[in-house]
């Protein structure tokens, strides 16, 4: 049996799908999760990776653990915590979803100290196991969604800047990979997009998947700073900024991990866009 957290995220909800398509016995978790987050069949329990004693019941009887690293929240968890419980419960097998900045942005709390943190407790545990490291988010784009419903507008800064985002239904692949086969131990997987796209080509590739226009404006650093501090701390909010408007060579580097693990091309963000198209209607 395979334990999903954070099965109501973007990834979570999509490894679970994967894998139960496959026959695997999955237990999807989350703090809030409810039979409608899971296909019919799934187990799901409600827990809180901050909270591992919560986790007890879920491990128990399992084989392999989908670990989220815990986004901005991360800070609040106790990583060792956790896989020592998962381990108590016969987990031998850990795949953790962790970030490119873990790489990229080691001297930043957001995105590269807090997850390398969580990577050692991993790491160290002494089970089995692979790390996926991903950049940006195909699905990042659902930031733009009400704008385009109510006025078909994006707005995003930097608009020629681009990053090769990644499908997160790619990275959920590639995990459903990595807990059901052999061949991973030890590994780190970067996880990028198949070639580069800018905020100005996401907003065309939502225009054309809609069929209707989308009209790109350009926002200011400024401008762009105070609509993500409404609802992301200040920290991840000047990293993140660093990443859109000054990337490094490595972060606009296109990785080859995801089409070696999956014997394919990683999706383009157009192919996102047509397939979770409602959400913009």
């Amino acid at each position: 049996m395979f334990v999903v957290t954070g099965a109501t995220g973007n990834v979570g909800r999509s490894l679970v799908r994967v894998l139960a398509a496959a026959g695997v016995r999955v237990t999807a978790t989350s703090r809030r999760i409810s039979g409608t987050d899971v296909p019919e069949g799934v187990a799901h329990t409600r827990a809180d990776l901050a909270d591992p004693e919560s986790l007890r019941p879920v491990f128990d009887g399992a084989d392999a653990l989908f670990l989220q690293n815990g986004g901005p929240g991360a800070h609040l968890l106790s990583p060792r915590d956790i896989l020592d419980v998962a381990k108590a419960g016969g987990v031998g097998r850990v795949v953790l979803l962790s970030s490119q900045g873990v790489a990229t942005r080691p001297e930043s709390v957001s995105h590269g100290d807090t997850a390398r943190s969580i990577e050692d407790a991993v790491r160290q545990s002494g089970m089995t196991w692979t790390i996926l490291r991903p950049g940006g988010f195909d699905s990042n784009a659902y930031a733009w969604a009400e704008s385009v419903r109510a006025r078909r507008t994006v707005a995003a800064p930097f608009a020629d800047i681009g990053l090769p985002t990644i499908d997160p239904d790619d990275i959920a692949e590639v995990a459903a990979v990595t807990l059901r086969e052999d061949g991973h131990a030890g590994q780190f997987y970067e996880l990028t997009g198949p070639a580069l796209n800018t905020p100005r080509q996401r907003a065309e590739a939502i225009a054309d998947a809609l069929g209707e226009p989308v009209r790109f404006i350009e926002q200011t650093r400024d401008e762009a700073r105070a609509q993500m501090l409404r609802f992301m701390p200040e920290p991840v909010v000047e990293t993140t900024l660093a990443i859109l408007g000054d990337p490094t060579p490595a972060e606009r580097r296109v990785s080859p991990d995801a089409e070696r693990v999956l014997g394919r091309a990683p999706r383009t963000f157009a192919d996102w866009a047509r397939r979770y198209v409602d959400a913009f209607r």
